[in-house]
């Protein structure tokens, strides 16, 4: 089976160092599709609208180095990016009006080759809204009304589970417990569309399947269920892909949507470190 398991292992291991709607001050819609968050942005010198995925497992956010040039968009600097099973170059550029909704964006943005990962999505990719769109920020996902608010407050909530986050230069990690074993840091990825990917070396082959994961390269990628505790909740029968070497260095996996999906809205609170899961019918 093919699946797409993150917009980010198409480049994030960017090596460049670069309910609560009555407190939101903008926001704009998403669609929810193929396990990804799909938003349409806007830039003023393109009249149709771009199709951007919201990921916030990329530490930038990034255009497509194709849309970029047939759009002739000014190509910065140069610099290389690693990411997972590829190397690819890449160039910054400046993108001062780039909207979603009426929502800005970043004003830097990292042009780059997303041709292969487009060609694993049912349509085009134009770019990635990364970490750096969170940072400094408390950025509500509603997947029940499929919109992203800016919060002015995180006051009121409601009833939900608060987990600590944080915010590094390279992206956002959270922790989780498998199998019952030690809490683990991993990334916050809403650009994996799989609910978990997890660096372990402990468990026997035998009890794997394999699935076929779609990044800058295919890679196939050992799978099994596992238990997955995030705070007090606890989700059972959890698919996961399994890795025995960390994907980014310092995290022990991804978190992806086919978990965070789970709940009503996942609030991702950068400004005070904390990441609120609202309401869940699945978890214990």
């Amino acid at each position: 089976m093919r699946y797409r398991f993150c917009a980010l292992l198409a480049l994030l291991a960017v090596l460049v160092r670069g309910q609560a709607a009555s407190s939101a001050a903008l926001e704009f819609p998403f669609e929810f599709r193929e396990g990804l968050l799909w938003a349409e942005v806007r830039l003023p010198q393109v009249e149709q609208p771009l199709r951007f995925l919201v990921d916030t497992g990329a530490g930038a956010s990034v255009i497509h180095l194709d849309t970029a040039k047939r759009f002739q968009l000014k190509l910065g600097r140069k610099v290389a990016v690693q990411g997972v099973g590829a190397e690819l170059t890449g160039f910054w550029l400046e993108c001062p009006s780039a909207r979603a909704g009426e929502v800005p964006l970043p004003t830097r943005f990292l042009a780059l080759d997303l041709s292969r990962f487009s060609q694993a999505c049912e349509r085009p990719v134009d770019g990635l809204i990364g970490a750096d769109f969170f940072h400094h920020r408390a950025v509500q996902i509603d997947f029940v009304a499929g919109r992203i608010r800016l919060l002015s407050t995180t006051q009121g909530l409601g009833a939900g589970q608060t987990l600590p986050l944080e915010v590094r230069s390279c992206g956002l990690r959270v922790p989780v417990r498998v199998n019952g074993q030690a809490r683990q840091w991993v990334r916050l990825d809403t650009g994996c569309a799989s609910a978990l990917q997890w660096v372990t070396a402990s468990v026997r082959p035998e009890l794997c399947t394999r699935r076929v994961a779609i990044g800058l390269a295919e890679v196939s990628i050992p799978q099994m269920v596992t238990t997955v505790a995030l705070g007090e909740l606890e989700f059972q029968q959890v698919p996961t892909g399994l890795h025995r070497e960390a994907i980014f260095p310092g995290e022990a996996g991804l978190l992806g949507n086919g978990l965070l999906a789970r709940f009503s809205t996942v609030t991702i609170d950068a400004r005070n470190g904390r990441l609120h899961l609202g309401a869940s019918a699945e978890a214990k």
